[in-house]
């Protein structure tokens, strides 16, 4: 097993540790989860939703780059 560091400003650390209270987990185990998350999801969760984001705007993506 590895370590890993990371940088994260004081707002943010907060809001860690605040939800990481509230779900009665260590923060460090709350990372853990979420990383793991990440890795495992399926690519179709994320780019399904973001192709169709994408199509239906694509018209004003379009206007915009005019």
């Amino acid at each position: 097993m590895s370590t890993l560091t990371i940088n994260l400003t004081d707002d943010r650390l907060r809001a860690l540790e605040k939800l990481s209270n509230r779900l009665n987990i260590p923060s460090e185990e709350l990372v853990r989860m979420s990383i793991e998350e990440i890795l495992t999801r399926p690519d179709d969760t994320f780019q399904e939703p973001m192709k169709y984001v994408l199509d239906k705007n694509s018209p004003l993506f379009k206007r915009l780059a005019a």
